[in-house]
């Protein structure tokens, strides 16, 4: 997952679209909320809690592909990771290995270890042993323009997840297909929540990795719906790299606490794990678990996050990806990349987790998804 990612026209495009779907601030009809939300912002509120009531509703049936070829014999694939220290890079990875084994492939992971030279030398390799397939994980194909170039050379067709903004077939870079949500619907599922349950009076803190550039694209638009209300302020944006996060990030959460004590409400990231390490910040000064601030990741619904949420230790809710699910729609667009048939342009659904709707359970999936994709592949 992350400077700018498709390219600037992309985040703009994404950004515009934000700004239309907060057009309505201020046009006003009676409101139950209470001091500067209903004053400044009462249709944003109320569509609000209204997102949020559909992306909190539990029901999670498999609304993806039910058709497509028959299992393709005798592929390989690597899936390059951007850092296997990423949650949700590591949960797809996870899902591509246990849907090449349903479907009889070989899988191999290669490890960029979150920096561009790792990233390259991954990349690299993975041309080097001439798989039928590249999975681009979590990262930007730009930083690897070369690399991407003889794979496009060698006839390898690569498939993202979190590569570029947008899910579906990209042209520049090539990509078959980009499995992942909307960036912009996540963006503002976890605007809206803290929108939502603050009543439109927050004080919040950002998270991102402004290194991602789907991870800057959705920071912007987090904060860009959160300005929708006028009793949210955003406090501050903290800028700290996802392979720096453990080391960074108690310090940076020490030092907002200071700086911002009582003020501090809510937290949104873009990716859970910047909460794991915040714990030990927050309970150094002995904030309670359950919140205040309470806090609200976008992306990506790693177990840890929902062992967080359900124990109410310094995380409220995630929009989670359903990583299993993405690993296993990856092998399935590269069947059909492989068959000669288009990618099959399904994308999940937003959804929003807590302990309430979780019902204890660590990840997020459709369910029926597995059967679904054996019986296309194996009938």
């Amino acid at each position: 997952m992350y400077p700018n990612r498709k390219t600037a026209l992309a985040a703009a495009a994404l950004l515009a679209a934000a700004a239309t779907a907060v057009a309505g601030c201020g046009g006003g009809g009676p409101s139950s909320a209470t001091g500067a939300s209903a004053a400044g912002c009462p249709d944003v509120l109320r569509e609000a809690k209204a997102t949020v009531r559909r992306a909190e509703n539990p029901g999670t049936s498999w609304n993806g592909p039910t058709t497509g070829p028959a299992a393709v014999p005798g592929k390989s694939l690597v899936y390059v990771a951007q850092t296997m220290t990423n949650p949700g890079v590591a949960g797809v990875a996870k899902g591509v290995r246990e849907a090449a084994r349903a479907i009889g492939w070989n899988v191999r992971v290669i490890d960029g270890d979150g920096t561009p030279a790792g990233i390259q030398a991954a990349l690299g390799q993975a041309v080097t042993l001439k798989p039928s397939g590249i999975v681009i994980g979590g990262f930007d194909p730009r930083l690897t323009s070369r690399q991407v170039a003889r794979a496009e050379a060698a006839g390898i067709p690569l498939i993202g997840w979190h590569a570029v903004s947008s899910p579906g077939p990209s042209k520049d870079p090539k990509l078959f297909t980009n499995v992942t949500t909307k960036v912009e619907e996540v963006a503002k599922a976890s605007a809206d929540w803290v929108i939502a349950r603050s009543d439109g009076s927050a004080g919040v803190v950002v998270f991102t990795d402004d290194s991602i550039p789907f991870a800057g694209t959705k920071s912007r638009l987090i904060e860009q719906r959160l300005a929708a209300c006028p009793g949210v302020q955003l406090l501050a944006h903290k800028n700290i790299p996802i392979p720096d996060a453990s080391r960074r990030t108690p310090q940076e959460v020490s030092s907002l606490l200071s700086r911002l004590q009582k003020r501090w409400t809510y937290s949104v990231a873009i990716n859970d794990l910047y909460f794991d390490d915040a714990a030990p910040a927050f309970r150094a000064v002995g904030r309670p678990g359950a919140g205040p601030p309470y806090n609200i990741g976008a992306g990506d619904g790693d177990p840890s996050a929902f062992r967080r949420i359900n124990s109410r230790q310094y995380q409220a809710a995630t929009v989670p990806e359903p990583l299993s699910q993405q690993g296993w729609q990856i092998v399935d667009e590269f069947n059909r990349a492989f068959a000669g048939q288009p990618a099959s342009g399904y994308v999940a659904p937003v959804h929003i987790a807590t302990a309430a709707n979780s019902s204890g359970a660590t990840s997020w999936d459709p369910h029926g998804y597995q059967q679904a994709y054996e019986k296309i592949w194996h009938g």
